[in-house]
Order: C-alpha cells, then sequence, then structure tokens
C-alpha cells in the first residue's frame, strides 16, 4: 500500500472542556461546537460512509446526539416544543425500545436524506430551544441531569465519529487524509516495569461527586490479592516481537473463541497494519505512517490482548486492580481536546490507547437502571462485553474519571484499543 491523497483540513478541534464549576450552559455550548468542529473539515459524501453494522455514519452522529435532547429533555420538558421533522424520532433513535421503532442499525449508511445541511438546521432548531432551559439554569434537578447527561452522551458519540470515520475511511485505496500529517515526538525506549500493590479490601466505583453513568455505581468493596501492574503500556515494539516470535500462529496462547475469530478474520497483526519495504506501517486519521515503535499497540481485540499477556507470562488486569492502581493518578494525558488522534509516545494510564481488562462488563452489586427508556442507556449491554479502562486519543478528556468503564465485544478492533500487563505477587 502506498501513498496518500490529500484531504481537507479542519475547521477546528473540540475547545477546551470547562474548568470545574462552570454551569450547564457553558458545558452544552461546547460540547454541541466541539461535536460541529469535527465534522467541519468532512464533505458530504463522507458524512455517509458505514463500513459494517457498529459503525455508523458522521451525519447519523450529528442527529442522533440532537435527537436524544430532543426525546428526553424537550419533548417532556420544554411545552410547545415542535420537531421540525417527527420522521427524525423513528430514523435517529438507536437503541431506546421505550422510545419508539427505529431505523434498522446496518443500513444507517443508505438514508442519504434529510441531507447534510437538513441535519445541521435539526441541530440548529434544538439548540435555540435548549436555549430558555438553560438561560438561567433548570429549575428542576431532573431536567439538569438529563442535560448533562445528553453532553455526555454527545462526547461518547464524538470519539464514535473519528473511529468510525477512521473505520471507513481505511477502505479507499487512496487512504485519504483526515487533518494534516505531524511528525511524531522524538522518544526513547520506556523499560517496561511494574509497581507493586499488595491487595486487601478496596472500594471501587462512583464515590457520588460529579457526572457518572449509572454503570459505574453503586461503589462497592472488592478483595484483591497482591499484585502488580505494568506501569506502561504494551508498545508497538513489543507487539512487533510478539509478531515475530510466531505469536500469531501459536494455537495455545489462545482462547478457543479468540483462535476461531483470529482464523475467520485472518489476523496477523493489529488492524491497519501492513507491511512494506520491510517495515510495519499503520492507516491512521492523518493518513498512512510508519508505526511508532514506542507508542501504545492500538486497534486490537481482546482476544488478541489475552494471548500476548499470556505470551509475555503475564495477564491483563482486572478492572478493579486498575482502577485501585491509578485512581490517585492525575488525568492528564492524550485526549481528543489535544488533537493528536493517533496514540504517542510516554504517555501513562490516562488516554492514548482505551487498555482491556479481564473483567466482563456485569452490574456492580445492587445496581439499579433508572426507570424509563434512560435505563436502556447501560443496563442491558451487561453480558458478552469486556470493560476497558483509561481513555484514548479519541476520548474528550471531560469523560475521564477513575471509575469511567468502558466495554466492547472481545472480537472488535476499531476503537483505539491497546493494553496493559498485570501479574499476580
Amino acid at each position: 500500500m502506498t501513498t496518500t491523497a490529500r484531504a481537507h483540513r479542519p475547521a477546528g478541534t473540540p475547545a477546551q472542556p470547562p474548568a470545574a464549576g462552570e454551569d450547564l450552559a457553558a458545558l452544552c455550548a461546547l460540547v454541541r461546537a466541539g461535536t460541529d468542529a469535527l465534522a467541519a473539515p468532512l464533505a458530504p459524501e463522507d458524512m455517509m460512509l458505514q463500513s459494517m453494522p457498529e459503525a455508523s455514519p458522521a451525519k447519523w452522529h450529528l442527529a442522533h446526539t440532537t435527537w436524544f435532547f430532543e426525546e428526553f429533555v424537550l419533548r417532556p420538558h420544554a411545552p410547545g416544543y415542535r420537531s421540525p421533522d417527527d420522521r427524525f424520532a423513528f430514523l435517529f433513535n438507536s437503541y431506546y425500545v421505550q422510545a419508539g421503532p427505529r431505523h434498522a442499525r446496518d443500513k444507517r449508511g443508505l438514508v442519504s436524506r434529510p441531507g447534510v445541511q437538513a441535519v445541521l438546521d435539526y441541530r440548529r432548531v434544538v439548540d435555540e430551544a435548549l436555549a430558555p432551559l438553560l438561560a438561567e439554569g433548570p429549575a428542576d434537578p431532573q431536567v439538569a441531569a438529563l442535560i448533562e447527561l445528553g453532553c455526555h452522551h454527545e462526547m461518547q458519540h464524538q470519539e464514535l465519529l473519528v473511529t468510525d470515520l477512521l473505520h471507513g475511511l481505511s477502505f479507499n485505496p487512496l487512504l485519504p487524509v483526515y487533518r494534516d500529517p505531524e511528525p511524531m515526538p522524538v522518544a526513547e525506549e520506556v523499560p517496561l516495569t511494574f509497581s507493586r500493590h499488595e491487595g486487601g479490601l478496596v472500594e471501587i466505583g462512583h464515590a457520588g461527586e460529579g457526572f457518572a453513568y449509572d454503570c459505574e455505581q453503586p461503589r462497592h468493596p472488592v478483595w484483591l490479592a497482591p499484585f502488580e501492574i505494568a506501569e506502561r503500556p504494551v508498545s508497538n515494539r513489543d507487539w512487533i516481537a510478539f509478531i515475530e516470535d510466531g505469536g500469531y500462529a501459536a494455537q495455545t496462547l489462545w482462547l478457543v473463541d479468540g483462535w476461531a475469530e483470529r482464523e475467520r478474520q485472518g489476523w496477523d497483526a493489529p488492524l491497519y497494519w501492513w507491511r512494506e519495504d520491510g517495515a510495519w506501517w499503520t492507516y491512521t486519521l492523518r493518513g498512512p505512517q510508519p508505526v511508532n515503535l514506542d507508542a501504545p499497540v492500538c486497534h486490537v481485540s481482546f482476544y488478541e490482548a489475552e494471548a500476548y499477556a499470556r505470551w509475555a507470562g503475564a495477564r491483563l488486569p482486572t478492572e478493579a486492580e486498575w482502577e485501585t492502581a491509578f485512581a490517585d493518578r492525575p488525568i492528564e494525558g492524550n485526549f481528543l481536546d489535544g488533537g493528536a488522534l493517533r496514540p504517542l509516545p510516554g504517555g501513562g494510564p490516562w488516554g492514548d490507547v482505551w487498555e482491556w481488562t479481564s473483567s466482563p462488563f456485569s452490574p456492580y452489586p445492587g445496581f439499579r437502571p433508572p426507570e424509563g427508556a434512560i435505563g436502556e442507556y447501560n443496563g442491558k449491554f451487561m453480558a458478552n462485553q469486556f470493560v476497558l479502562r483509561g481513555g484514548s486519543c479519541a476520548t474528550p478528556s471531560r469523560q475521564m474519571r477513575a471509575s469511567y468503564r468502558n466495554f466492547f465485544h472481545p472480537h472488535l478492533r476499531w476503537q483505539m484499543m491497546g493494553l496493559r500487563l498485570a501479574r499476580d505477587v
């Protein structure tokens, strides 16, 4: 695979998150403008890409996040609100069964109309209708909580917008550029070291201050045996050693389901990697680039991560170990608002890549989803998925907190997914 094609330079990047204590109106304005900025450099044709059922077109993300505010805030709490088109409720609902029927997920890329301008107009109408509720702050705490949830929901879709776009663009043989290339920072190889943690009875989960999703609660005790956890994620340099040692061909390293998936998909390297002139290359939102040896490995499935950990004589951490080890570390790192849009060398536990854990995405003891359609946000997905921690280069930094649980099916790779090793003591 060779060369590249010039694409559009973005009109801007998502703004920096508001400082603690800024009001809901500021948060909402920041988030809505951030989504618009991510979509601004895209051509209408780019906005229609849907490369697999798990991904959605950028136009759909713009519309769905708008529908969320319309459905859960404006319709029940803004008397006199009228949608610009009642059919949007069918087109742009995602999976909320109690909110009504919805268009098939795998056919979102076939909805050429309404066009991009109509979707942008829809965003404007909803923003204008939200303005009176935000002007002096909602008097009803329930409305304030729904608007805050809508903002965090939209931040999740900002991440999905750029990762879905990357997957869609990767099928173009011209390897187009979403954002102009920049040199990778020069870095030295960081030795793999482990920190020891004594375990015992610890508490994990959201502590009750500030925003959190329902699946992060309630905070609860967990017993941990003593463990060690790596001070850096697994790097591309590490992963190439795994490849060269035959890791993708060694069936004994793999879970049965993982090996079957590897054979089905023909995996022999992370997603977007290829060999050219004796070197490894990868496709990014900044176009094709040589694999940076000291950046965290990215776009690997749970199955690959688990096989690598076994090859390395280690294991994946549990989510309780991950949270316990890093809850007190400052949340600083390579996030979406930094604009790199790819993992960078030298990071800590936050940002760059989501890190697979060995923990299934299941309810915490005492978990109860909210009543109504909002209760479908997380609870009904608590099966057959694994938890990831730490955020990525596509995650808005405003989203991150020690208790944040991301989750995906173990065979998926298109998100910014990597890993960190752990060991028993």
